[in-house]
């Protein structure tokens, strides 16, 4: 004991203390769903409001993408393959992820909606150290696209505030477990229950989209460590709330681009109800 009376020891405001990303790796995608060939043969063209179009060839482990911008869109065109891995959230609804080869500082999460003929990509880019001033190390951006010669039908996909409020126990793993607090539409709360990372919380910049009633693209992005995530989630049932997602940012250097996917079971262990005046809904 000290003089005060507190036990020495590391203290959990320490950030410089925290895992890597690299760190969390191990064992923590012992839930991950196994990757699903349903894609493999298919040729999947989405556009989007731009009028760019980007066609994905699949084989069972690559994925070869012709990117051809719209009038709306400044960048050039642009190709390659990448190996992918697919996972199936629902009928017809696949979640897929591949990080670039010829850019390794950018990785594809692209939700593909082949019943309802719609698309949402999600490109996850790690930033320079110079970027602009409160902007967190990785960076989304989203965009929603349809699918050609799909008859497209449903609602497309949007940011929605339907999480607010909830309150959800996830486990990665039989030694991984975290709880989220989903606060605003901005802004949610993390805290590590078992695992490695026990006794740390935090909390981050994140981001939802519907793609089908009850079923979200939920994003995250970290301030401690340079890294984010997307993830989709069916929260249907919610006492057995899949999950399917992948993290992305630098390894322990801060010099090498760190990608991997994993899954997690859910449950809802609580709702918050804000006062009417005071409901973001």
């Amino acid at each position: 004991m000290t003089e005060h009376g507190t036990i020495p020891g590391p203290s959990l405001s320490d950030t410089s203390t925290w895992l890597p990303l690299d760190g969390l790796a191990p064992g923590f995608d012992a839930n991950k769903a196994p990757h699903d060939t349903g894609l493999a043969g298919q040729v999947v063209v989405v556009t989007d409001e731009r009028g760019t179009s980007v066609t994905h060839e699949f084989t069972d482990s690559e994925v070869s993408w012709d990117y051809q911008p719209g009038p709306g869109d400044s960048l050039e065109a642009h190709q390659g393959t990448d190996a992918y891995e697919a996972f199936l959230v629902d009928d017809g609804l696949y979640f897929v992820q591949f990080h670039h080869r010829f850019r390794p500082d950018q990785a594809v999460s692209l939700v593909l909606d082949l019943r309802d003929g719609r698309a949402l990509s999600v490109l996850s880019t790690i930033l320079d150290e110079d970027r602009p001033a409160g902007a967190t190390r990785v960076r989304h951006d989203f965009g929603p696209a349809v699918i050609a010669g799909a008859e497209v039908s449903g609602a497309a996909p949007a940011p929605t505030s339907s999480l607010i409020g909830r309150r959800v126990v996830w486990d990665y793993s039989p030694e991984h477990a975290y709880e989220h607090i989903y606060l605003s539409e901005q802004w949610y709360t993390w805290q590590c229950l078992a695992g490695p990372e026990k006794g740390l919380a935090d909390t981050d910049e994140n981001s939802v989209w519907q793609v089908r009633p009850g079923i979200y693209v939920f994003a995250w992005r970290e301030k401690v460590i340079p890294c984010a995530s997307v993830t989709i989630a069916d929260h249907r049932d919610a006492s057995a709330i899949r999950s399917h997602g992948v993290l992305f940012g630098l390894d322990e250097t801060g010099e090498v681009p760190t990608h991997f996917t994993f899954g997690a079971h859910g449950r809802l262990v609580s709702m918050t109800v804000h006062p009417e005046n005071l409901n973001f809904v």
